[in-house]
């Protein structure tokens, strides 16, 4: 073997070797944060004096057993006794997940409901944590009329808050699935050409991210260009980029069922300096955002600082939406950076900062970073460039 050949043989076994070793070490310790998880949520049951809860949304499903089934029923007891309870699609899967999370899986012979009924007389339930923000009426009526000797205690938003403080392994899924998006944007960045539309590119992007090992898209992944950047969230269509346009990317990838988000906003060709000018603003006010995000703070006053920064230049009226969400198992969970929310950030928040101006019938801009709240303090997990692209 030619010494060149013996050096490439070497160095792609160590890309091989380095790639698998990670893939095992993020998967164990997604085994390890499933028993931390049903912990944090036996002690849940435990502060709100119930004997169980009873789980059918799907995030708060994954959150516990590690993937998403479509339809299934999680029961989790005050002594951690855990049940998944599947029809056999999901049998299988879920024995493999059980492996590391420990639920006990069942099969349903009958429904779902009579497995559940069984499970409650079991383990003697009287006081039981339900979904009341998620399930639907119906579903909570038949269950309720089976389980007739059992009170129904409201979860609200419990487990919601609890899912929005992420454990260091969820923030290195996160940081991998951003991580994903990252590299697809800027491979995508070579294709994006005057003439090319909206929805070509778009289609590209999600196949570039699936190529990378996205798991999926977070959303359907919003690509527009000129006039059409107005638009919040408008929808890829055959609208062909030209000289002078902007080009906005909202984009995400999901790995192991968590979720990234980002927003870029390019300009191709010769763009005014009204363009330019704009594009500095909303940078400012989106730096002025992350600054102003730290535990503590009201999710009200971090959206503040950065519409403060739009508004001097009489640009607040053209943001016309939050300044942030919680992302994690769901693109859009938990509190909201909104100037009606009464939510505080806290450690283990995994936040947008996404400021943005869309001027009707003439452009729009957008810059979103991804931030972690970390017990160090704030960490932006987003690493591409923010000066502006211009192509």
């Amino acid at each position: 073997m030619k010494i060149s050949h013996h050096i490439r043989f070497v160095n792609n076994l160590h890309k091989i070797l380095t790639t698998n070793i990670n893939t095992i070490i993020i998967n164990r310790k997604v085994g390890i944060k499933m028993y931390i998880n049903i912990e944090k949520t036996t002690k849940l049951i435990q502060e709100k004096d119930c004997d169980a809860v009873i789980l059918f949304n799907e995030s708060n499903m994954h959150y516990l057993c590690s993937f998403s089934p479509s339809e299934g029923v999680i029961i989790i007891t005050k002594n951690g006794n855990s049940y998944h309870i599947v029809d056999s699609r999901y049998t299988e899967t879920a024995q493999i997940h059980a492996q590391k999370t420990g639920l006990k899986v069942i099969e349903i012979k009958n429904s779902f409901l009579n497995e559940v009924n069984d499970i409650v007389k079991k383990e003697n339930i009287k006081r039981l944590l339900f979904e009341n923000e998620t399930i639907s009426l119906a579903q909570y009526n038949s269950y309720a009329k089976k389980l007739n000797n059992t009170e129904f205690v409201e979860l609200n938003h419990d487990f919601m808050l609890m899912r929005n403080k992420k454990e260091a392994f969820e923030i290195e899924l996160i940081k991998k699935a951003n991580n994903i998006a990252e590299k697809s944007f800027l491979e995508l960045l070579n294709e994006v050409k005057i003439g090319k539309t909206e929805k070509e590119l778009a289609a590209l992007f999600d196949y570039i991210m699936a190529k990378n090992g996205s798991d999926g898209v977070s959303f359907d992944t919003i690509l527009l260009t000129g006039t059409h950047t107005s638009m919040p969230h408008g929808v890829p269509s055959d609208k062909k980029i030209k000289d002078g346009d902007f080009v906005l990317f909202d984009f995400g990838a999901t790995y192991q069922g968590y979720h990234s988000d980002m927003t870029r906003t390019i300009a191709i060709g010769n763009i005014t300096d009204e363009m330019k000018e704009a594009y500095d603003l909303v940078l400012k006010a989106q730096l002025a955002g992350i600054k102003a995000l730290k535990a503590g703070e009201k999710c009200a006053d971090v959206y503040q600082a950065a519409y403060d920064v739009l508004n001097e230049k009489d640009m607040g009226k053209y943001f016309r939406h939050s300044l942030g969400h919680g992302v994690g198992l769901d693109i859009h969970e938990g509190y909201n950076a909104s100037p009606k929310s009464n939510d505080t950030f806290e450690v283990g928040n995994v936040t947008s900062i996404e400021p943005g101006i869309y001027i009707p019938d003439k452009f729009g801009i957008r810059i979103e970073d991804l931030l972690y709240i970390s017990p160090r303090g704030r960490e932006n997990l987003s690493k591409v460039t923010k000066k502006l692209i211009i192509l």
